[in-house]
């Protein structure tokens, strides 16, 4: 695109109108399908991370760098938390958590870290959108986040691209995990800074 193209009155107009809109249809999708959210479904999965000895979690792609930001997030609480696949992360064992995320329930690596982690006799708690998944037949709580899967494109669910909306959901759903389970440790930003990293 030339430079004449991109300061062109018009055609700054006419993206900063799409830009709006497309943000409105982001913000109406995600409040709509954070809406759909069981609370109990929820609750269920934040009383395994309050019992859980240590948390691992697993996801791949976009679920799964979610994830990582919610595992910094527990690791900000003070929880024990593992991100599998890094080469720190120790071996799952009974009175462990695996917290995984999959849209579709059926990724493959997913379901085998979910698999693994059940036959060690640790829990898992997954969020997905398929309740009928490998992911959520093995899992002790799952969160449904009513969500398009990443290869449903005509389903009017979600005009987003691919699994968009998902994430998106799957991270304002962690985050509200998480402010519970700050609200129950009574504990105050200034504690939570102390665990923040300083070697970036």
């Amino acid at each position: 695109m030339s430079v004449i193209a991109e300061t062109d009155p018009a055609a700054l107009a006419g993206t900063s109108r799409a830009f709006s809109q497309n943000l409105l249809l982001i913000q109406d999708e995600v409040a709509e399908a954070a809406g759909g959210v069981d609370p109990e479904q929820v609750a269920e999965l934040a009383s395994e991370l309050r019992l859980a000895g240590r948390i691992f979690v697993t996801g791949a792609g976009r679920s799964g760098l979610v994830l990582k930001m919610a595992a910094m997030r527990l690791m900000h609480l003070g929880l024990t938390v593992h991100v599998v696949g890094e080469t720190t992360a120790p071996a799952i064992r009974s009175g462990d958590l695996l917290l995984a995320a999959s849209g579709s329930g059926t990724t493959a690596s997913v379901v085998t870290a979910a698999e693994t982690a059940a036959a060690q006799g640790a829990r898992v708690a997954v969020y997905t959108t398929n309740a009928g998944s490998p992911l959520a037949e093995v899992a002790s709580a799952v969160v449904l986040i009513p969500a398009a899967q990443k290869t449903d494109h005509r389903s009017g669910v979600s005009r987003q691209y691919s699994g968009s909306l998902f994430e998106q959901v799957l991270f304002a759903v962690t985050e509200a995990v998480f402010h519970g389970l700050w609200d129950d440790a009574a504990a105050t930003p200034e504690e939570l800074w102390l665990r923040h990293a300083n070697l970036e």
